[in-house]
């Protein structure tokens, strides 16, 4: 039987156990050069040291105008890599993998002066007015990511993830609510995306899986839900996406009649489902935090492997405590074997 704590394995990447810890912004780039900091040197390898399986870097942005604010990640320049590739390097020397998630904010990009999206409609009232791309500049833009996944590649990570949730840029170009486009971005909702998979799977080695994260449904009025995103999901599979990390929401403010459920594992269903209807592997997450629950999505097959990551914000070592709660074997480092 499937447990949280089986090793697993997706082409050339073996992870030791299910757990992952998903890209989660830390907004601590203090010099605004897109260059990581000890800050986020300390928070990602302290995971690796706290047994998880994949540590999936926070969104790293294609451009200086895609990051959401000035003070995210970045991997626009090779001079952003070295930092990075510290990073990796010390969470493979405790024994977990590392992948990073490339993206573009788009109209969610609160730092830009003039943000770029599909179409010139706002993220809300209070946001800036974004100007549509020009066909040229989307191609551009294709061009942008493929230069960050090769980017990615040199700093020795061990698969990429293709933000395309959330309301950015990708997900911007595959909702009907964002693009109102009339050239071929707009006729074809997805092309802009299976651009990008295309061009990152150009740049990753042949035995690299290439993760891509969409939102399933959207919570506003008019927006897709689960049928839709299994049309749109299974272009991108075509495309050359290995596995996909399954969460909801983001393209807009909330309608009250549409807010998504706080309980345990609310997204399960949706992961559930894509898994099922393409036969591709999935991530699970949201609200995973009890290593019993964790532990049944996978032994239940409604995914392949569960993101933690209010957990690990709250505690490193979420992966060991798991593993003793299950009573599950797991790598403790010698220093901290008495403690478990």
């Amino acid at each position: 039987m499937k447990d949280l704590f089986n090793p697993y394995k997706l082409k050339g990447m073996e992870l030791k156990n299910r757990v992952i810890m998903p890209p989660m912004c830390q907004y601590s780039v203090d010099k605004k050069d897109g260059i990581a900091t000890d800050w986020h040197y300390l928070h990602y390898v302290s995971r690796a040291v706290g047994g998880a399986g994949l540590i999936i870097i926070e969104m790293t942005d294609v451009e200086p105008d895609g990051r959401i604010s000035d003070f995210d990640l970045g991997l626009w320049s090779d001079e952003q890599i070295p930092a990075l590739k510290r990073i990796v390097d010390a969470c493979h020397s405790y024994g977990a993998k590392v992948g990073i998630q490339i993206a573009h904010a788009g109209r969610k990009a609160e730092d830009a002066e003039v943000p770029v999206a599909p179409s010139a409609i706002p993220f809300d009232e209070n946001s800036k007015i974004p100007r549509a791309l020009s066909t040229n500049e989307v191609k551009e833009m294709v061009e942008k990511f493929r230069s960050a996944v090769q980017r990615a590649v040199k700093a020795g990570v061990d698969t990429v993830e293709i933000h395309g949730a959330h309301g950015y840029l990708i997900h911007q170009f595959h909702s009907p609510l964002t693009n109102k486009r009339e050239d071929e971005y707009g006729k074809d909702l997805t092309k802009f995306g299976r651009e990008i998979i295309q061009a990152a799977k150009a740049e990753i080695p042949e035995d690299m899986p290439l993760i891509m994260r969409i939102s399933a449904k959207e919570y506003v009025e008019g927006g897709y839900g689960i049928k839709e995103s299994i049309t749109f999901a299974r272009e991108y599979q075509k495309a050359g996406v290995d596995i996909f990390d399954i969460s909801s929401g983001g393209e807009g403010p909330i309608a009250a009649w549409g807010r998504p459920g706080t309980h345990a594992a609310y997204q399960v269903p949706l992961a559930q489902e894509i898994k099922q209807a393409l036969d591709i592997p999935v991530i699970a997450v949201g609200r995973l935090d009890d290593p019993i629950l964790a532990n049944a999505v996978i032994g239940n097959e409604d995914a392949d492997l569960i993101a933690v990551g209010r957990g690990m914000l709250r505690n490193p070592y979420w992966a060991l405590e798991a593993a003793a709660k299950l009573k599950k074997e797991t790598t403790t480092p010698k220093q901290y074997t008495t403690g478990f």
